[in-house]
């Protein structure tokens, strides 16, 4: 998953992504889980910015391209995830990286 740089002792809330690549694709059959210092079982799950039906849990199984974005009770919003459904796709790795370091790409189709 990403994690954002935030200040110190600053509650953030992680949407990580299963297969850890980016941009994720639907027929990759994507995972996505919801994590945060938050209220435990208190998530709130967007998609394209609506408040969305997947209430609840901490993760699910994506069935439909879209922008996610997930909120947990006292830790706040996630960054988005973009799921597509692109038919070729140049992946990175899902999570932070550093300049200088060495990286590998996924072209797939």
């Amino acid at each position: 998953g990403w994690c954002p740089l935030s200040p110190t002792g600053a509650q953030t809330t992680q949407l990580l992504v299963e297969p850890p690549w980016r941009p994720a694709v639907l027929w990759d059959r994507v995972t996505l889980t919801c994590q945060g210092s938050g209220t435990a079982g208190a998530t709130t799950w967007y998609k394209d910015g609506q408040r969305w039906g997947q209430q609840g849990g901490n993760n699910f199984t994506v069935t439909q391209s879209g922008t996610y974005t997930c909120d947990r009770h006292g830790s706040g919003l996630s960054s988005p995830v973009i799921v597509s459904e692109e038919q070729l796709v140049l992946q990175v790795p899902a999570r932070a990286l550093l300049e200088g370091e060495m990286l590998t790409l996924r072209c797939r189709y």
